[in-house]
C-alpha cells in the first residue's frame, strides 16, 4: 500500500510514501471532519490511498489572490 499525495489545485504530484502499516493519527488525519475526510481520501483499486493537499506554489497563489479559491483548478 502507498500513500499517494497531490495538490487539490493544480494536480501535481507531492510525494509518496510507501508502508505496509500506517497510523492516521501519525499522518494528522484524525483531525480531520468527515466532510474534509471525504473530500481529501480517496482509495484506488490496488488498494492504495490518494490524498488531495496543496502545493507551494498554488498556496502563494491563494494568498495574493484570494479570488481563487472560486477556482477548480488553478494554472501556474
Amino acid at each position: 500500500m502507498a500513500i499517494h499525495y497531490h495538490c487539490r489545485h493544480c494536480g501535481v504530484k507531492l510525494g509518496t510514501l510507501e508502508a505496509f502499516s500506517v497510523d492516521s493519527e501519525r499522518l494528522g488525519l484524525h483531525t480531520l471532519s468527515d466532510e474534509e475526510r471525504q473530500d481529501m481520501i480517496t482509495y484506488n483499486s490496488q488498494g492504495d490511498i490518494q490524498i488531495k493537499s496543496i502545493c507551494e506554489d498554488c498556496q502563494e497563489s491563494l494568498e495574493k489572490n484570494p479570488q481563487y479559491y472560486q477556482n477548480d483548478f488553478l494554472i501556474h
